[in-house]
């Protein structure tokens, strides 16, 4: 395997490859990586020798990448958001195999054309969603499957902070497509999806408070102005009639609040504490190992492999058990799409300044949004 892009999370992706090696799990062997930032791809390569005993080639073009390395069977594109449907079509008309970082693509657009070509190509297109392998949310979607609060009534996602300082090109929508509510969110509606099921509908409000941020983070020195929304409020309406509150902002002084708690008939499943009942309360920890005590050995392998329980390196042992046995993937180029479609629903809501459908989002009909990016990209 190749990774693309040597920056912040692809440290998270070597990590993740030196927990699989650490116990035991080598079937993946990085012997390339790509960055047009050469110091980054010395490093990278560097940190990978370190324990996979062979230092990888280094490039700063993928397509110099891909004429060279003709025995790769597949690339890990870990890049921002503007460059993911570029990268993997290069990848897919090279004959490779493509995990990417979620989100799927900087729009709707990008992603079907990368679906498209995932499917011309005949190869596999994996979407590092790592949120929903964690021994935590393992234990709460069991115990939702289980009826443990009974029937789903209402979801609550609330985060309520402040950030001053600038993050990069995510603080840019010509090359993020979006904020938090879309770099993060997409995580977050892949678990409202994997725990409660698929959105149906969906209203937003999307503000802007605070257009400036800072590089020296420390003394708020340097400032920037950032391009992304830095608030959204969204009502979510499930097709089992669940209903949603989503609240994101980075632009509150003063009082940080979190509140994220998935409520039925009988009970509540309250992220960081556990399950809590009318008359009593599981602590997540106790939960976390009920759940995986009722697992029989084949599934626990499946969900933590040799024991491995870090969600990056699991998602990438998927990756290569997909490829090499062909084994189901559970985050896919459409399933990925399905998680970013939510997210990008609330910039659509918002732009039309009501109620849309996720499943016109998610085909491209609805894209007032996203018309200038998708523009601007040539798409």
């Amino acid at each position: 395997m190749a990774i693309v892009g040597c920056g912040g999370m692809a440290g998270a992706h070597r990590r993740g490859l030196q927990k699989l090696w650490e116990a035991g799990l080598r079937g993946i062997m990085v012997t390339a990586v790509c960055d047009t930032v050469g110091e980054r791809t010395e490093k990278m390569a560097s940190e990978l020798a370190a324990f996979q005993g062979s230092e990888p080639a280094k490039y700063q073009r993928i397509e110099d990448m891909l004429k060279s390395e003709r025995s790769l069977d597949a690339v890990d594109i870990v890049t921002d958001h503007k460059s993911h449907h570029t990268l993997t079509a290069q990848s897919f008309a090279a004959g490779k195999h493509v995990t990417i970082e979620k989100p799927l693509a900087i729009t709707i657009k990008a992603g079907l054309l990368m679906i498209e070509a995932a499917n011309k190509a005949g190869k596999l297109l994996h979407v590092a969603e790592n949120y929903r392998r964690s021994p935590e949310q393992r234990a709460v979607n069991w115990a939702v499957r289980k009826g443990r609060i009974g029937t789903p009534r209402m979801i609550y996602w609330v985060d309520i902070s402040e950030r001053r300082w600038h993050w990069g090109w995510r603080d840019h929508r010509e090359i993020a497509g979006g904020g938090w509510s879309l770099d993060g969110g997409v995580h977050f509606a892949d678990l409202f999806r994997y725990h409660v099921g698929e959105v149906k509908t969906l209203f937003a409000v999307s503000k802007t408070y605070d257009r400036i941020r800072y590089r020296d983070r420390e003394n708020l020195r340097d400032p920037v102005e950032a391009t992304i929304e830095d608030t959204t409020l969204a009502v979510l309406d499930f097709d089992n009639g669940v209903t949603g509150q989503w609240t994101s902002t980075n632009s509150a002084p003063g009082h940080k609040a979190t509140i994220r708690a998935l409520y039925g008939s009988e009970g509540a499943i309250v992220w960081g504490e556990g399950l809590v009942l009318r008359d009593r309360k599981m602590p997540m920890e106790d939960l976390i190992k009920e759940h995986r005590a009722s697992l029989k050995k084949d599934e626990l392998e499946r969900l933590f492999p040799a024991g491995v329980e870090d969600t990056i390196a699991t998602e990438l042992h998927e990756f290569y058990s997909a490829v090499v046995n062909g084994t189901p993937m559970e985050v896919d180029g459409l399933q990925g799409l399905k998680d970013e479609a939510i997210s990008i629903a609330i910039y659509e809501s918002a732009a039309l300044g009501k109620p849309v459908e996720i499943a016109r989002v998610e085909s491209g009909e609805i894209s007032t949004y996203q018309d200038d990016l998708n523009r601007d990209l040539g798409l």
